[in-house]
Parts: structure tokens; sequence; C-alpha cells
């Protein structure tokens, strides 16, 4: 939700805040924090937090636990690979958290999203080709290709 008391970014910060987003979008994997998306963005942690919230309507954490969710039920429907590895390969660090985000944002749990889309059908592409192709990297999963 924009802040009502501040109001929208000023317009220049917009491209900023932009960069900032795309970095998050493409490097959702790594271990991204504030520090890093502000210097992404030019401007101070706090004030980077308070902008993109303003602008985007959550912050850049919250953001970048969406974004993760959402690669992670691409990979529950399609993907031959266990929730512990679509974990780590979507930048999670841990089961535990990683449950509970996606049940908080998602409405139930990966397993169960898992089961549900695997009910209706629709093979899964093996992990083994994930990694050749390089959606997944196997240093982060654990996992070895084929």
């Amino acid at each position: 939700m924009p802040d009502r008391h501040r109001g929208p970014a000023p317009t220049g910060l917009l491209s900023h805040l932009r960069r900032a987003r795309d970095h998050i979008d493409r490097e959702y994997r790594s271990a991204v924090d504030l520090d890093q998306l502000a210097a992404v963005a030019g401007v101070s942690k706090f004030h980077f937090v308070r902008a993109f919230a303003a602008t985007y309507g959550e912050t850049p954490i919250r953001y970048l636990t969406h974004r993760r969710v959402e690669r992670a039920q691409d990979l529950l429907r399609s993907a031959n690979l266990t929730v512990t590895e679509i974990c780590m390969a979507v930048g999670f660090t841990s089961l535990g958290s990683f449950s509970s985000r996606f049940a908080e944002l998602v409405g139930e749990t990966p397993t169960a999203y898992r089961n549900r889309w695997a009910a209706q059908g629709g093979p899964h592409i093996p992990g083994c080709y994930l990694f050749m192709s390089g959606v997944l990297d196997p240093k982060v999963t654990g996992h070895s290709p084929c």
C-alpha cells in the first residue's frame, strides 16, 4: 500500500527504483539484502525502502519474497524436484521459512500445492534438464545433474 504520509516517489527516482526491482527479478536466487539494493538504486537504505514501498506497494524484501514464491510455484507445477531442492533453488536458505512464507502467500503448503497441480495431469520436467539448461544451479541446491 502506498505511503499516504509522504506520497509517491519523485519521478527522478523512479528509474533508480526500477533498476533495483529489475535487480531483484534477476538475482532472486542469490542472497539479496537492503544494503545491496539501495546501492543498486543509488540512494540511502532508509530512503530506498520508503520510496520503493510508496511506488510498488510493498517493501523490497516483501517483493523479493513474492518473486521467490512465484518462481517456486512454477517449479512445483513443472519440475521433478523435491520441495527442499526448490526451496534452495529460488533463494530461501531454510525449508521452514520457505514453507511458512509459501503457505502465507499462496494459502497452502508447497507439497499440497504440488499435489493439487499433479492431480490435474501434465508431465514434470526432469530436474537434470533444468540443471543442464542453467535454469537451476547444482551448487545452490546440492543436486547433481543427471
